[in-house]
């Protein structure tokens, strides 16, 4: 009874601060506005303050909670897959290396624009096929997979600062596929975000029974009836799929898909049907923190997101690199 309480009170919690941080995400700023003229103005369309907020800090509120919710979610079944509470996208390389084929698209390719999610995704599963089949020998090694993924992250942050740096014009001017600042996001950035987000969203509570059964030896889920392989690839394209269009959209942060999984597994268990909800509700909290915290706390000037979560996530990595003899879900 007391599990089940703690576990209702934190999705309780989380939900009310997602609501109060996201209303006052809306609120500040420049144009200031107070909440009956924002809801009022949003519903007459008769607010020209309200216009102003509605085309500049709304897409930027959704861009923020769907990416977190999007990224946590992906640490959370890579973590499944890997058996490995340091699993995360942004330091195993997927999100580089799917902000690499975002940039290499919109560089060279422009009039492909619209498939740059695709792209991503391709860019995210070459990262994640690297950082697996390298890191197998006669299994799974944590820290081999870590510092591995870590080796393929610099590989394509290199590649991608290296298109930075080119000169070229274009690759300057589209330099914003690898911002996480969220600024000047449009509603057609919303539109895409959504649509393959939701998807992705969709499909991993789909799999949740699997990522259970991954929490088992091989052996023991093969017994059950689980094709172990199977269950493994499908859950890495799903995550791959999550944290590349997060990526593609949002740009790169770090320590995201590290940090909730682990917060989530303390406070609701390591059940995915409960974990994966959990994870993702709070990852969209913790990235709309950040960003609104950001251009904010120094206005007009503004801080990345992705600085206030290096700032938070690399003093929590070193905790839980401390901490990694513990056998993961348990």
């Amino acid at each position: 009874m007391l599990r089940k309480n703690k576990k209702a009170l934190s999705f309780i919690s989380v939900i009310i601060l997602l609501i109060l941080v996201s209303i006052q995400s809306a609120l500040m700023g420049s144009i200031k506005v107070t909440p009956y003229e924002l809801i009022h103005g949003l519903i007459t369309g008769t607010n020209d303050q309200v216009a102003i907020i509605k085309d500049l800090r709304l897409p930027r509120i959704i861009i923020a909670l769907f990416a977190g919710a999007a990224l946590s979610v992906a640490g959370v079944l890579l973590q499944a897959v890997m058996r490995n509470p340091l699993a995360d996208p942004g330091i195993i390389g997927v999100s580089a290396g799917a902000g690499f084929m975002s940039i290499v698209v919109v560089a060279f390719f422009p009039t492909l624009y619209f498939f740059v999610p695709l792209f991503a995704f391709l860019g995210g599963a070459l990262a994640f096929f690297l950082v697996y089949s390298l890191s197998w020998r006669s299994g799974l090694d944590p820290l081999r997979m870590i510092l591995i993924g870590i080796a393929v992250n610099a590989l394509f942050t290199g590649l991608s600062q290296g298109l930075g740096f080119s000169g070229s014009a274009l690759t300057q001017s589209m330099s914003q596929v690898m911002t996480s600042t969220l600024t000047m996001k449009k509603w057609s950035d919303v539109d895409v975000l959504i649509l393959y987000g939701t998807i992705g969203l969709v499909l991993a509570f789909v799999v949740y029974s699997w990522c259970n059964y991954l929490a088992l030896d091989d052996k023991t889920a093969k017994n059950l009836g689980v094709n172990v392989n199977l269950a493994r690839l499908v859950i890495s394209l799903v995550a791959v799929l999550l944290a590349s269009v997060a990526t593609a959209v949002a740009g790169l942060f770090a320590f995201v898909g590290l940090l909730i999984p682990h917060i989530g597994r303390s406070l609701v268990g390591t059940d995915h049907k409960v974990l994966i909800p959990f994870s993702a509700l709070a990852g969209a909290l913790l990235i709309l923190t950040a960003d609104t915290l950001g251009r904010t706390i120094i206005a007009p000037n503004e801080i990345p997101a992705s600085i206030i979560m290096a700032v938070i996530g690399g003093p929590f990595l070193i905790f839980l690199l401390r901490k990694s003899d513990r056998i993961y879900g348990h």
